[in-house]
């Protein structure tokens, strides 16, 4: 059993052909007449720049994209083939940017309530240290560490809790001796 190889073509085959055949060269006319227009409006214009839209750079960048280098190279283009492929390198780039949607980095901020309480436990309370009022926020629903208070009245040194240059120390006997500190 063999395959007997038949050149000749169908009917139908001859009139595909031919139809293919003039729709490429009305496509092609087309092609020259859209050259020789762009062509003609380069030399009214001289050696002024476009301005193009937003849009319009990304229409020209994906349907550049994909006629390929080559093949702009070929036609007459407003811009070079280089620019609509680096508008188009761009586009990508800001399709995959994700860093507007990428958090901060670092330890979140201290909330302003927490700060705001700080600082007005610490005024109102000046013999109070760190652990005072932490123990104070703990009591109001706001779990911190001393550390964090210390680095919040640190950052308000005007406010810091009253360490003077003397120690007071509580005797037995209820009588305070005050002793130099260094």
């Amino acid at each position: 059993m063999g395959y007997s190889m038949s050149f000749a073509l169908q009917p139908w085959q001859l009139l595909f052909a031919i139809l293919s055949g003039w729709i490429h060269h009305r496509q092609q006319q087309i092609i020259e007449f859209q050259n020789d227009q762009i062509q003609s409006l380069l030399s009214q214009l001289g050696k002024k720049r476009i301005s193009f839209t937003n849009d319009q750079r990304r229409i020209l960048a994906v349907k550049g994209k994909a006629l390929g280098r080559n093949t702009l190279r070929e036609l007459t283009t407003i811009v070079t083939p280089d620019t609509i492929l680096r508008w188009h390198r761009e586009l990508v780039a800001k399709k995959w940017d994700q860093s507007k949607k990428r958090e901060s980095v670092g330890r979140p901020r201290i909330r302003q309530v927490i700060v705001d309480l700080i600082l007005r436990f610490a005024q109102e309370n000046p013999s109070w240290g760190y652990d005072r009022i932490q123990g104070a926020l703990a009591n109001v629903g706001y779990h911190i560490s001393d550390t964090t208070v210390g680095n919040v009245l640190k950052q308000h040194v005007s406010l810091r809790p009253d360490v003077s240059s003397f120690v007071r120390l509580i005797t037995p006997n209820g009588s305070i001796w005050g002793l130099a500190r260094n």
